[in-house]
């Protein structure tokens, strides 16, 4: 959540008057992130969080924005989008598509116990129970096609031994996609920074903007290697089965599910390596931007290869 696109109060009354939020009181840019630029919000007539979406197309927005309308409505906890007088969800703000949500209260917990681990993991699983009757899809932007050509692009500046790990991780990921997992629409980067706690309750899940159709238990994966690892990157096992066990009490995996987790842990740790390798070498200019060390997911996916985790027998029960 970082700020690309300068706007000032005025610029925002003006966009105002197609709402019925009240005036404007107080615009607070939000530096954490790095994809789109993000504001907190107060009006007369509550408090709110404005994006402009830096990369989305607008003709994507309608999934992002029907996928969080369609959580909320379901009793997962994510902010509503606020639509305007007319229905819309989103029209242009200097240039860029822009919506406006409800702000949750809540702060992210950045040194998570089991206990934060297990409310991840039972909010995701209602996540992807509700996406389940959700029937829009769109393409992971963040897909197979995404990680080969970013991969290409951050040649240049990582070492021959690197640029090894990359190349066969990606020839394993690719063997692995043969086989369907369960799908639909996911978070895709549930990081603890995006996931607000209100005392020791999950108030909400926030920052749609990577969400794509795409496999369950990769999303689970993706979170578990976030949510779950030590400094160093290994598993806090603790963590981890908080999590998992959440989620299973609410979407059981597959099979399949159970027998690719060790894969899926990996493709999570290439995506965001990959990621915060470009933005760490080919950056964007913001006025306020905070990449992330790619140093820490090199480490994680080096450690799912030489560590496989395996489904822990105990959650594999039957099947979904």
């Amino acid at each position: 959540m970082s700020v690309f696109t300068r706007v000032t109060e005025s610029e925002v009354s003006a966009w105002l008057i197609r709402f019925s939020v009240g005036s404007v009181q107080t615009l607070v840019p939000i530096s954490e992130g790095i994809e789109n630029t993000n504001y907190f919000l107060t009006t007369t007539g509550g408090e709110f969080v404005l994006t402009l979406y830096e990369r989305v197309p607008a003709e994507d927005l309608p999934f992002y924005l029907n996928f969080t309308a369609h959580l909320a409505k379901s009793g997962v906890a994510v902010p509503s989008p606020i639509a305007d007088r007319t229905g819309g969800l989103f029209s242009i703000l200097n240039g860029r598509p822009a919506a406006l949500a409800q702000r949750i209260a809540g702060h992210p917990v950045m040194q998570p116990e089991a206990r934060h681990c297990a409310l991840v993991g039972t909010e995701l699983g209602r996540l992807h129970n509700a996406s389940s009757a959700f029937r829009a899809r769109i393409s992971n932007k963040r897909g197979p096609a995404w990680t080969l050509s970013t991969s290409r692009a951050v040649r240049p500046f990582v070492s021959a031994e690197q640029n090894t790990l990359i190349e066969n991780e990606l020839k394993f990921q690719r063997d692995r996609r043969q086989t369907r997992l369960p799908n639909g629409a996911i978070h895709a980067d549930l990081f603890r920074d995006n996931v607000l706690f209100d005392g020791e309750r999950l108030s909400g899940l926030i920052d749609f903007g990577f969400a794509a159709t795409d496999e369950f238990a990769y999303d689970l994966a993706i979170t578990a290697n976030d949510w779950c690892v030590t400094t160093d990157g290994e598993f806090d096992a603790a963590r981890l089965f908080a999590l998992l066990s959440a989620y299973v009490a609410e979407r059981p995996l597959t099979d399949a599910e159970q027998l690719a987790w060790p894969a899926l842990l990996r493709a999570g740790a290439l995506r965001f390596w990959l990621s915060r390798l470009y933005d760490l070498h080919l950056p964007r200019a913001a006025e306020l931007n905070t990449p992330h060390n790619p140093a820490a997911f090199e480490r994680v996916l080096k450690l799912r290869i030489t560590q496989a985790t395996r489904w822990p027998t105990e959650l594999a029960g039957a099947p979904a």
